[in-house]
């Protein structure tokens, strides 16, 4: 799914299960040990997937640790991003000479419920998702949509800028076409000022899931 909304250049990979056979560096099992079998089962998959995106691009079987605020550390000279919800994990990776930021995340095509929404949603999202959800054709969670773009601006944002978001300091424009515009509206004083404040994404509906990028 991921490849469909993401542009040339970057390689992904994605699995539907955890299948049996896969396996860690002692480094990266030694970070999840503690957690239960489903967490360690993902964290797992998710590891296989970028390394299959990574052998795509010709690099070698690499560790990938949780680094900063859990965003994983990539090769030298690679961007990446992981995404894991039930029954799916993906990843996707590219030369960063080729790729300025990437951000991917898939969510299950389900409501996130008032309360989340809340957290999630400015006025003015509010006020958009109102009107997308009187849209007629397929049955979109918009809400949930709404949130997978962020969390995909944010797996973005992080790397170029060394500090985080909340969900109110941004503000997504949701398309039905399959794009998005995400724009930071306050950014935390750490950020650089060469870090863009505004950009473009992608989104897709397919076998349950809504898919989301952000990539250049």
């Amino acid at each position: 799914m991921l490849e469909r909304i993401l542009p040339t250049g970057v390689a992904c990979a994605e699995a539907f299960d955890d299948p049996p056979g896969q396996w860690l560096f002692p480094e990266e099992a030694a970070v999840i040990s503690g957690a239960v079998a489903r967490r360690r089962a993902e964290f797992t998959t998710v590891r296989s997937c970028a390394r299959r995106a990574l052998g795509t691009l010709g690099v070698p079987p690499a560790l990938l640790l949780p680094g900063a605020r859990g965003a994983p550390r990539w090769p030298a000279g690679i961007r990446g991003s992981m995404t894991h919800c039930e029954g799916y994990r993906g990843a996707a990776v590219a030369p960063a000479a080729l790729t300025r930021w990437l951000g991917v995340d898939a969510e299950p095509n389900a409501p996130v419920g008032p309360a989340v929404l809340d957290v999630i949603a400015g006025p003015a999202e509010l006020i958009h998702l109102a009107a997308l959800d009187q849209l007629p054709g397929p049955l979109v969670h918009w809400d949930r949509l709404l949130f997978s773009a962020k969390e995909s601006l944010y797996k973005a944002w992080f790397p170029m800028a060394g500090c985080l978001l909340d969900f109110l300091d941004a503000e997504v424009e949701l398309r039905v076409c399959g794009t998005f515009t995400a724009r930071v509206l306050t950014a935390p004083p750490t950020a650089p000022a060469a870090v863009p404040r505004r950009y473009e994404g992608r989104w897709l509906l397919s076998d349950g899931f809504l898919c989301t990028s952000v990539a250049n």
